[in-house]
C-alpha cells in the first residue's frame, strides 16, 4: 500500500509543476526554484511533515523535498546555536546530496562532450 501512496504522492507533485509549466509557460527552472521555495514553506507550518506521512518517499523524492530539508536543517540549527547554527544546520540535512550532485556532474563534464 506504501508504494501506492507514494506513487499517487509523487505523481501528483510532478503534475502539478507539469500544468504549472504548461499553463504559464515557465522554464524547468522557475519549477524548480518554485518547488524548492514551496517545500520549504510548507516545513515551516509543519505541513510537509504530514505530506511524507501520507505519501512516504513520493513526497521526498521530488526537489520540494530539498526545500523541506534545507529548511529542516536551518530551524534545527536555530535550536541548538541560535542564529549561528542557521547555515551549519541548513547544509547539515543536504551536504551529501551537494556533494553527490558536484561529484556527477564533474565526471559527466569529464565523460561527455558537448555538441555546441
Amino acid at each position: 500500500m506504501e508504494i501506492i501512496e507514494a506513487f499517487i504522492v509523487g505523481g501528483v507533485i510532478c503534475s502539478l509543476g507539469q500544468l504549472i509549466m504548461d499553463k504559464f509557460k515557465l522554464l524547468p527552472i522557475h519549477i524548480t526554484c518554485l518547488f524548492v521555495f514551496l517545500g520549504s514553506i510548507l516545513e515551516v507550518y509543519n505541513i510537509y511533515d504530514k505530506l511524507i506521512a501520507i505519501g512516504h518517499f513520493g513526497a521526498k523524492l521530488p526537489i520540494s523535498s530539498f526545500g523541506h530539508s534545507i529548511t529542516e536543517g536551518a530551524l534545527e540549527g536555530i535550536k541548538q546555536n541560535g542564529i549561528i547554527g542557521l547555515l551549519d544546520g541548513a547544509f547539515q540535512n543536504v551536504s551529501i546530496g551537494i556533494s553527490a550532485a558536484i561529484l556527477f556532474a564533474f565526471l559527466a563534464a569529464i565523460i561527455f562532450k558537448p555538441k555546441g
